[in-house]
């Protein structure tokens, strides 16, 4: 049998497509379906999205979104969080937060000024790793992947450094505008327990 090939979808036509469950993401022409969080991944990421939200959001300093898509540099991702400070969030005429965040940010090239991701059991950390180093090439100041069964914190920097933090004491870097959030590995993974 002779299959015909099917035209890839632009950009612009992935974001016209309906949402799926779990969010699907454009990246390099092809769709790829981010696997549905499982009890630690979703248990990190309401508790640290919470937690970064209590330290910044009171003093409009920065918020935290969960599952946000992001859409620039020719890519539309969906970190677990994204961290954009208060003056960089897409508003609407009326000042509220924009309903429609993907198309402000392809309209301006809008990344997060912080991405975190949250390894899921079976999801390849080579494609998280990529998404992490697509949001530094186009304005993220720092990205981490967090890793619950290893129970280590990879920090990716803007000028592409490295640092692993793996010790229950090991305090967790923040880019300057977030200096009041305090959490170290221990902390961070005793949300498991709780």
């Amino acid at each position: 049998m002779v299959q015909t090939p099917t035209k890839p979808l632009t950009l612009e036509e992935f974001l016209q497509q309906p949402e799926t469950k779990p969010a699907s993401e454009f990246i390099d022409g092809q769709i790829i379906q981010k696997h549905i969080a499982q009890g630690k991944h979703s248990t990190l990421q309401v508790d640290l999205g919470a937690d970064i939200n209590l330290r910044l959001k009171p003093q409009h300093i920065a918020r935290a979104y969960s599952e946000l898509r992001c859409t620039f540099g020719g890519r539309s991702i969906v970190p677990d969080i994204a961290v954009f400070t208060w003056e960089r969030i897409p508003r609407d005429d009326n000042g509220k937060v924009s309903n429609t965040l993907a198309r402000a940010a392809l309209a301006e090239g809008i990344a997060p000024d912080w991405t975190i991701e949250i390894l899921s059991p079976d999801q390849s950390q080579t494609k998280v790793v990529r998404n992490i180093l697509h949001c530094l090439t186009h304005g993220t100041q720092m990205g981490w992947l967090i890793d619950p069964e290893e129970e280590v914190v990879f920090a990716y920097f803007a000028d592409r450094t490295l640092a692993v933090f793996e010790l229950a004491s090991d305090r967790l870097p923040v880019l300057p505008f977030a200096e009041s959030f305090n959490l170290t590995v221990g902390k961070l993974f005793s949300w498991l327990k709780e």
